[in-house]
């Protein structure tokens, strides 16, 4: 044990049981990953105290369909500070780059081992940027040290541009590059409809439902919907079940389109694939969930659409955690003892 975890008291977790608390850190890098080697990486940064510098958000239809970044004059900058990388490390290619008003994504082709590590490289990229703020703010280009820039603490300094650090996401497998342009290139819509309905992405601490405490995410009006209609499969493969999973989303989804909301706990192949299903047909779904939210969680995928159109509501009963954990059978019985006190239609399986 470290001598940092000594001095840490754990905590008690119903159904889990002791744990230490996590500290949750966006800028680690991966494990036994080489970051001299060839590779893509999708690269976020922050700009120093979300400050929105980088540009303005507009979109005129109600769908936020067009929702744009109109660059700053230093959004501009940093744009041209972002294609210019090749200009230094010839073999590291510039893919793309999507600006937002406090943060930018940007795609990166490392093509061959480099004497560079991948932070070096994108150092460069924030000193040029430092550069062209500076110079914008009529400051001297070369400038040390950070500076007050008011009293705010959430505005710490002046002349460094981004935060300490980068996220990066390294492409593994295919469609995974499909899905990472895809993403940046969503992020405006995203932003805007957030704007737009703030009340279905807000997270809700220590909700009592029933007897369990939740954080929640998403539409909680559901909850007042009269048919709740709780999902159970067995996690057998065998071909009996499968045709049982088939009768069982074939029932949830007619009764979802009269008007029922489904509530799944996703514990097993089959309870997923339902509510995946559900998700598709763009019917309202209540999911509990084994690993809880993130500070700064977002939807991801359908997620964030069903939550945009008020179809969705996330229930988490356990803290967030980080590392890979294989979930418990108490923790299961407890997931669909919640799901059966949400739901206001027993469950039955002989209706199958």
């Amino acid at each position: 044990m470290t001598d940092d975890k000594k001095k840490e008291k754990p905590v008690w977790i119903k159904g889990i049981g002791w744990r230490y608390e996590t500290k949750h850190n966006m800028h680690r890098r991966m494990k036994n990953h080489n970051y001299y080697g060839r590779s893509i990486y999708m690269i976020t940064m922050c700009v120093e105290g979300r400050q929105p510098l980088l540009g303005d958000l507009l979109w005129k239809t109600q769908d936020a369909s067009d929702a744009h970044v109109e660059a700053s004059e230093l959004g501009a900058e940093v744009e041209r500070c972002w294609f210019e990388i090749s200009d230094h490390y010839p073999d590291a290619e510039p893919l793309k780059i999507q600006l937002m008003p406090d943060h930018i994504h940007g795609l990166i082709f490392v093509k061959r081992e480099q004497e560079a590590h991948l932070g070096k490289i994108l150092n460069g990229f924030k000193m040029g940027c430092n550069k062209a703020l500076r110079k914008i703010m009529g400051m001297p280009v070369q400038c040390s040290e950070a500076m007050p820039l008011n009293t705010s603490p959430k505005h710490p300094k002046i002349g460094f541009l981004f935060e300490p650090g980068y996220n990066d996401s390294i492409l593994k497998g295919p469609n995974q590059l499909e899905n990472m342009n895809n993403y940046m290139d969503d992020n405006p819509r995203r932003l805007a409809i957030k704007r737009l309905y703030p009340n279905l992405f807000k997270q809700v601490w220590n909700q009592t439902i029933g007897s369990t405490t939740y954080a929640i995410f998403g539409n909680s009006w559901l909850l007042n919907r009269p048919v709740r209609m709780q999902v159970k499969c067995h996690r057998s493969d065998s071909e009996e079940n499968l045709k049982l999973i088939e009768r069982q989303k074939a029932h949830f989804l007619e009764q979802a389109k009269k008007g029922a909301v489904i509530v799944c706990p996703c514990i097993s192949t089959g309870e997923k694939e339902i509510a995946r299903a559900i998700l598709e047909a763009k019917l309202p779904l209540i999911v509990i969930l084994e690993k809880g939210f993130s500070p700064k969680y977002k939807p991801p995928g359908q997620y964030f659409d069903a939550c945009a159109d008020g179809r969705l509501l996330m229930l988490a009963p356990w803290p967030y955690h980080t590392e890979k954990r294989k979930i418990t059978r108490q923790q299961c019985n407890q997931l669909n003892n919640m799901a059966a006190e949400i739901s206001s239609v027993p469950w039955n399986e002989d209706e199958f």
